[in-house]
């Protein structure tokens, strides 16, 4: 077996140090640290020790510390003068980290770990450190064991201990000090502990992830349905993924399990299916499986255990297989932990988190989640008919009158009252017989709209029901519903006005007294107008095809059909204004419609306002929504928003009796989009979740549901809720690259720009070049280039030097092809010379960086056609040199930190003398003073950048031995500038000029 060097094992060490978290990272660590002590250096196994104490802590075999946290605390005792203050710091920290893992072991016996303890105690002790970590430790030890009298006892020992350098971070106390209010049942309090951790102005590198997930159910359980949404969104991303960090991850599982989103759930734990497995740290397995279990019983009592879920062990399992498997796995930890605690405590908080209610309905997250399939469910044997008593007969009635009214207003919740009408008649005998063919006529009705195959049969039979009870009303409407479902199957034009007859014939034939007869002939004019209108376009369509006629001449021929179908619409609002509002309301819209397609909106607002005037007058508010909506997006196009945003809101207002869950999400999705036009974010934010939430129970999360959501991360963006933006964004985009090139692009670059805010530059660059990729063959290059440059920025940021300049080159190669981007150009070019120099400060770098610089400022010196001089240029021609003698001194720098370095081996080969650094110098001056010149001319909005060249020139001089030349420079800035308006200068930059300046003559 060969052995490691010992370079080799610091290397390996070095890389752990560095690594993922996880069983890999612990291998890794783990083959270092026997390597380590085989070498016999003491020093470098203690390294290997503390490697490995730190690579189990972030993963979840952190119970694992507890071997090698002994063997480094033997080294300690053997030579403690061999730990450097660093070192016994480290050894002393880690302390906190084994009492942890002691509580998380019941494989640990209780006077062992009580024995553990106290020499944590007396260690802190005799090492002078406070009290307050021992008592946070033995606080958690008391709760496990159920000892509430210690835990309150050390509680309040923890919060009277002072603080010092062996105390957790503010962030990480917070986390504790809220969950044990929560432990506690104060849930409010719990909250208010956590808000600055919540906030951000507390995190370390576990917080706020970890609090962020405690913090769901308290919100829940408090109402604040809002914030809990929020913390999710931004929490599950943070935790996504991380070993370490998958009690958290069970968390969002669970809270997912008690909001109605299951299948959001499902992909949680779909994403950690490698994890499901028993893990070594049995309390995370506990807590992890905790929240999964939560979510797979939702399921079961949903009728979904039969879905398949995520493998156990390397076997497929349903969510009922994985279920039963987790809990009796669950179940027997923590009944190890009772009977090593000698209570019931962890077994009975198991239970009542497992077997928690959902705490809402429904919370719409906004992130796109597959919808879960209808639930298997039995077919229910029938059952005998009973004859119903008085008062089911009575209630039936009634119900049977509500639902007769809400159809004959046409009231969108008519559908639900037929339907609940159907299933309360079943096959009983005792019903009346007109009551039979309603329902009839609403189950004929449904087949028409669906277009199924046996709607006109259904709809014939019902008007032949209707004739045999004397219902001649009813029957004459059912001969209108024959000509639309012909229509709709695609009938021959003669067919279907044949039957558009008999339907008027039927309507006029009825008795001069019937008070539905001018209702029926006028329902029976306007449909005829409808239909006729399709029908003239349909054979117009037909005489073009044959004729192979031109375009033109098509396009006169639906001018002459819109023509006529606007003036018979016109006939119908003059006969009947008074006397049917509603169907004048339906004619008004169609007449708005048509000024729509003929291209003239001014005249379809009036039209769409009047529809919806008449539909709320009549009685009938549901059917303004649709004017209403369509007349807020037409008068946005007109540059009318605050009329569009009121119109919006008018619709809004009377969706509220609408059954359609399309119609829901679309008047929504209307407000929110004019909203956020309007810069009202949180109110558009709130309409764009609703309305996804209203498209997904549409079945069209994909289309309408992707628009919204894209809405939703656009308005989350407007308020700096960048992770929440990222998250819905994430999660809908598959549907919207499907929605069309232009669009592709815009939201990968969209998603890129998020990415960026958030600080994930590789992910950020890998969106930018994805977006580059679908304008490639586009004539014009500069969309390509702007996406090639913002990629190579995140590309640099994320240190990936090779990959930065490639993207570089090829954005300056496509500014360079659109021929009218100097800026971009410049900028491209002082990127690749900053990059010359990044990995090595190098004679050859700074070479490439000068001719670079020098590229770019010969670009802003040519004269940029006959336009005058531009402000924007002279400024990047400043900018240029200021970062030229930047290079240029980080060269000098490193030539004199090779001076100052007693190690002859240090610094860069090409040493370089003084003459050479001191003409350095003067160069750096030159173009420090040349750019503050530049700066200068452009006034007060460059005063910074002014300041930042004197100051840089000033300092400089002195390295020359001339500081009263520096001196100089700026004391000429100082009495400049004091002459300058009140409010003018920024209030920091004269303190800091004087103090330059008494520095450099003292």
């Amino acid at each position: 077996m060969s052995t490691m060097t010992r370079e080799e094992i610091e290397q390996g060490l070095q890389e752990n140090r560095f690594a993922p978290g996880g069983t890999a990272r612990n291998a890794h660590a783990e083959v270092l640290a026997v390597a380590a002590e085989a070498s016999g250096d003491s020093e470098l196994f203690r390294d290997a020790l503390d490697n490995l104490i730190n690579s189990y802590l972030y993963s979840s075999e952190s119970t694992k510390m507890l071997v090698p946290f002994a063997r480094l605390l033997q080294e300690y005792d053997k030579d403690p003068g061999a730990f450097s203050k660093g070192d016994a710091h480290s050894l002393f920290w880690q302390f906190k980290w084994v009492a942890t893992a002691i509580s998380e072991s019941p494989e640990i016996p209780l006077e062992s770990a009580t024995g553990w303890l106290d020499e944590m105690e007396r260690r802190y002790r005799i090492a002078g450190y406070s009290e307050r970590p021992v008592r946070e430790s033995e606080l958690w030890f008391a709760d496990v064991i159920g000892d509430d009298e210690r835990a309150e006892r050390a509680y309040a020992r923890w919060q009277a201990a002072d603080r010092d350098d062996m105390s957790d971070c503010h962030a990480c106390e917070l986390n504790g000090q809220g969950h044990y209010a929560m432990l506690r049942g104060d849930d409010a309090r719990a909250l208010e502990v956590w808000q600055p951790v919540l906030a951000g102005d507390k995190t370390c590198a576990e917080e706020p992830h970890r609090v962020l997930a405690t913090a769901l159910l308290p919100l829940l359980r408090l109402g604040r349905f809002e914030e809990a949404r929020a913390q999710h969104l931004r929490g599950y991303r943070m935790a996504r993924g991380k070993e370490s960090l998958l009690p958290s991850v069970g968390k969002h599982i669970e809270f997912c399990a008690l909001t109605g989103n299951e299948p959001r759930g499902l992909e949680i734990l779909a994403e950690h299916a490698a994890h499901v497995a028993p893990l070594a740290n049995l309390d995370d397995r506990l807590s992890f499986h905790g929240g999964v279990l939560v979510l797979l019983r939702r399921l079961k009592d949903l009728g979904h255990g039969h879905l398949p879920a995520v493998p156990y062990e390397g076997v497929p399992r349903t969510v009922a297989e994985l279920y039963e498997v987790l809990r009796a796995d669950a179940l027997d930890i923590a009944r190890r932990f009772d009977a090593r605690n000698g209570t019931t405590r962890v077994s009975e908080r198991f239970l009542a988190r497992i077997g928690g209610a959902p705490l809402v309905d429904v919370l719409p997250l906004g992130v796109r989640s597959a919808a879960l399939p209808q639930p298997e469910r039995a077919a229910a044997p029938v059952a005998a008919p009973v004859p119903a008593p008085a008062a089911d007969g009575a209630a039936l009635a009634e119900l049977v009158r509500r639902a007769r009214a809400a159809r004959d207003l046409g009231h969108p919740g008519s559908d639900g009252l037929w339907a609940e009408v159907a299933a309360r008649v079943g096959t009983a005998d005792a019903v009346d017989p007109l009551v039979r063919v309603d329902v009839a006529d609403h189950r004929a009705l449904a087949a028409a709209r669906a277009g199924a195959g046996d709607a006109a049969a259904l709809v014939t039979a019902v008007r032949d029901g209707y004739r045999a009870l004397g219902r001649e009303e009813r029957a004459a409407l059912s001969e209108l519903r024959l000509a639309s479902v012909a229509a709709q199957s695609g009938a021959a034009p003669g067919e279907i006005r044949e039957l558009l007859a008999v339907a008027l014939r039927a309507a006029e034939a009825l008795e001069a007294d019937e008070p539905l007869r001018g209702r029926r002939i006028a329902l029976a004019e306007l449909s005829a107008i409808r239909l006729e209108s399709y029908l003239r376009s349909l054979e117009a369509t037909d005489a073009h095809d044959h004729g192979h006629g031109h375009g033109h001449g098509h396009g006169h021929g639906q001018e002459r059909a819109h023509g006529e179908l606007a003036a018979e619409l016109t006939a119908f609002v003059a006969a009947h204004a008074q006397s049917l509002p509603d169907l004048v309301a339906e004619a008004e819209e169609m007449l708005g419609r048509i000024a729509l397609s003929e291209g003239d909106p001014e005249r379809a607002v009036p039209l769409l306002a009047a529809a919806a005037a008449r539909a709320i007058a009549a009685g009938r508010p549901w059917q303004a929504v649709d004017p209403l909506v369509l007349r807020a997006g037409v008068l946005m196009s007109l540059g009318r928003p605050e009329e569009a945003e009121e119109a919006a809101r008018s619709g809004l207002a009377h969706a509220g009796e609408l059954t359609d869950a399309e119609q829901q999400a679309v008047v929504r999705l209307t407000l929110a989009d004019i909203l956020l036009e309007r810069a009202d974010a949180a109110e558009a934010a709130e309409l764009a979740l609703t309305a996804a939430h209203w498209f997904d129970q549409a079945g069209l999360t994909a289309d309408g549901g992707a628009q919204a959501r894209l809405l939703l991360a656009r308005a989350y963006a407007h308020q700096h809720r960048n992770a929440d933006a990222a998250e819905v964004l994430r999660s809908t985009l598959p549907d919207l690259l499907e929605h069309g090139e232009q669009q592709a692009l815009a939201v990968r670059e969209f998603l890129g720009d998020l990415l960026r805010e958030l600080g994930e530059p590789r992910e950020a660059a890998e969106q930018y070049l994805l977006a580059a990729e679908l304008v490639k063959g586009w004539e014009d290059p500069r969309p390509q280039a702007g996406l090639a440059q913002s990629a190579a920025d995140q590309l640099s940021e994320a240190r990936l030097t090779p990959e930065a300049v490639a993207a570089y080159e090829r954005a300056l190669e496509l500014h360079r092809l659109s021929g009218d981007a100097p800026v971009a150009e410049v900028r491209v070019l002082r990127s690749l010379a900053w990059l010359a120099i990044r990995e090595e400060v190098s004679a050859t770098g700074v070479a490439r960086a000068r001719t670079l610089m020098a590229e770019a400022a010969g670009i802003l010196e040519t004269p940029q056609g006959d336009a005058p001089e531009s402000p924007e240029l002279r400024s990047e021609l400043a900018q240029t040199w200021h970062q030229l003698a930047q290079v240029l001194d980080r060269w000098v720098s490193v030539h004199v930190q090779e001076d100052d370095d007693e190690d002859e081996d240090s610094g860069p080969a090409e040493a370089l003398g003084d003459a050479e650094l001191t003409a350095l110098r003067l160069e750096e001056v030159l173009l420090w003073d040349r750019a503050a010149g530049v700066y200068a001319d452009l006034g007060g909005d460059h005063l910074t950048e002014r300041f930042q060249c004197l100051n840089n020139a000033a300092w400089t001089e002195r390295e020359l031995g001339r500081p009263e030349a520096g001196a100089a420079r700026l004391s000429a800035l100082i009495e400049e500038l004091r002459t300058w308006p009140e409010g003018s200068v920024p209030e920091w930059i004269l303190p800091r000029a004087e103090r330059t300046v008494a520095h450099l003559t003292d």
